[in-house]
């Protein structure tokens, strides 16, 4: 399953904040906040996009990067929310 997970958030991830440009690397590792990626704007995109997808519910205390800043830790994130 998380492999399924991960290439999820990774085609949400590039159709949404790399316009469909899939030639950039894009490791399940790499900060998504410090390589300039996604704002918080675009954090709020994927909280939305992470609730409906994956129905969970995300509370304003999750939204902090050591939940969502790599899609390893959303990866994470996602199985522990799941797994309450």
């Amino acid at each position: 399953m998380s492999e399924e997970t991960r290439a999820a958030i990774r085609t949400f991830i590039v159709e949404n904040f790399l316009f469909g440009d899939d030639s950039h690397p894009l490791p399940a590792d790499m900060s998504l906040i410090d390589n300039d990626l996604i704002d918080s704007t675009g954090i709020l995109e994927l909280v939305g996009f992470l609730e409906e997808r994956f129905a969970i519910s995300v509370a304003d205390s999750d939204i902090v990067p050591a939940n969502l800043d790599t899609i390893q830790k959303i990866v994470d994130f996602i199985a522990r929310k799941r797994a309450a």
